[in-house]
């Protein structure tokens, strides 16, 4: 095998590879060989055909194997002995008029190999990064107020004699129909609805207000364009309604029969699952925030080439989103005071910011030998099926044969825990902030990465 450099530029790489036609011939005799003692022709004994005869027959399809195990092999031993790493799978140029000469043996195998390379750097010390990880404690108020949000959708109704009013409970029989027939779906014959709960059709609430029990409406309402059931979407319809009780909002008390009556022991045991969850909230905030400043003390730090294969996927990536959120929200470069042009500048930038970290993350993953378990892309797999009810065997056979797929599921979790390695090492003060404070923080990120 001779290598020849024809193209050295910046990540930019291309090489010739030329492998004698002598060479592909032995390699052609040693197939058809190896085949003599399993090959199956009539007219013959095993192992006693001719090796012209078998040439004849599979010669061409053996040489085009040999041919695209041999451009494999080759091209990996390559760079190999060059020390590279492909950014991406080397592009492969064989003439179609050279490859029928090849596999006619008539032709030594020469093609052409391009690449881009990955770029080298070194890691930057992670003790000179500072981080402020804002964090903010939850306080007894926090919990009371969510527990007593949770007391008023849990309000038990106490009937009333006088006319529906917002916050009061309509209990009623409906029947919906559609150019003046009963559609599927549209009945109940003890439906209940909070008026000003905005669960129904838009419309249908506010036409309930001042109904009292005994009551017989048709109320008109008009679906949304975008409904569910298609064949209601935009439908003008009517319910004819019979109000049974109206029922005014009580006040829920909050005490361990409260708790009991949600699942749980006590309110103790209540108050310390919110403060869980809310803790939880806070916590996901904050993990936002520093990771949003590691990633900006990184993207500071270093400035190097990019090969131009992985950023211009990435682009094309990044741009594609950006048109198919613009076409669903109805939205022109004009509406955002832009043109395509300056769009497309800016949003390179942000493709360029991705690639450029994602290299700096797997250079830091792999260095300090980070690994994603079987455990962890596991846990990954059954958390995406379970998000498909009905479909979960369909699902988990599209990942399990799926190798680009799986990657999908494992790239985050890399990501996760090569910045928890950072920050391990990193210059991290904590910093107490108000939740407030801490949503503006988050908000703020948001809006520049927007």
């Amino acid at each position: 095998m001779q290598v020849t450099e024809t193209l050295n530029e910046g990540l930019k790489r291309e090489l010739k590879i030329e492998i004698p036609a002598g060479e592909l011939a032995t390699k052609l005799d040693t197939y058809l060989e190896d085949m003599k003692s399993k090959v199956r022709i009539n007219g013959f004994r095993p192992g006693k055909v001719p090796a012209a005869h078998l040439k004849k027959m599979h010669g061409r399809q053996a040489m085009a194997e040999i041919l695209s195990n041999e451009i494999q092999a080759s091209s990996q031993k390559a760079m190999e002995d060059r020390s590279e790493r492909p950014a991406l799978t080397p592009e492969i140029d064989l003439p179609d008029e050279e490859a029928e000469k090849i596999l006619a043996g008539a032709a030594d195998l020469s093609f052409k190999m391009s690449y881009d390379v990955l770029p080298e750097f070194d890691i930057v010390d992670f003790k000179g990064i500072a981080i402020e990880r804002p964090v903010v404690e939850v306080t007894e108020d926090e919990v009371d107020a969510q527990i007593a949000e949770i007391a008023k959708s849990n309000a038990p109704f106490d009937a009333k004699d006088g006319v529906a009013e917002d916050g009061d409970r309509v209990t009623m029989s409906y029947l919906g129909k559609l150019d003046g027939e009963p559609f599927e779906g549209g009945a109940d014959e003890n439906g209940q609805l909070v008026l000003g709960s905005g669960q129904f059709i838009p419309g249908f609430e506010e036409q309930l207000v001042g109904v009292k029990a005994g009551d017989e409406k048709v109320i008109e309402v008009t679906f949304p364009e975008e409904y569910a059931a298609a064949h209601l979407a935009a439908k003008t319809v009517t319910f004819d309604v019979v109000v049974k009780e109206i029922g005014a909002p009580g006040e829920a008390k909050i005490d361990d029969d409260f708790a009991k009556n949600l699942g749980l022991e006590s309110l103790d045991k209540l108050k310390e699952i919110i403060r869980g969850q809310i803790e939880g909230q806070h916590g996901a905030m904050t993990r936002q925030r520093v990771k949003r400043q590691l990633l900006d003390a990184l993207d500071e730090h270093y400035s190097f080439d990019l090969p131009e294969g992985l950023l211009n996927g990435e682009f094309e990536t990044v741009w594609r989103q950006v048109e198919e959120d613009m076409k669903r929200n109805e939205k022109t470069f004009e509406d955002e005071d832009t043109t395509e042009e300056e769009a497309k500048a800016e949003y390179r930038k942000i493709a360029e910011r991705r690639v450029r970290l994602g290299l700096v993350l797997s250079e830091i993953g792999e260095k300090n030998s980070i690994q994603v378990t079987d455990e962890e892309m596991q846990r990954a797999l059954y958390d995406r099926v379970r998000q498909f009810p009905g479909q979960e065997q369909q699902v988990f056979e599209f990942y399990k044969n799926n190798q680009q797929a799986l990657a999908s599921l494992r790239a985050p979790i890399y990501e996760e825990k090569v910045v928890d390695y950072i920050l391990e090492l990193a210059n991290v003060t904590d910093k107490s902030v108000t939740k407030d404070e801490l949503e503006k923080l988050v908000a703020e990120d948001e809006e520049e990465n927007a």
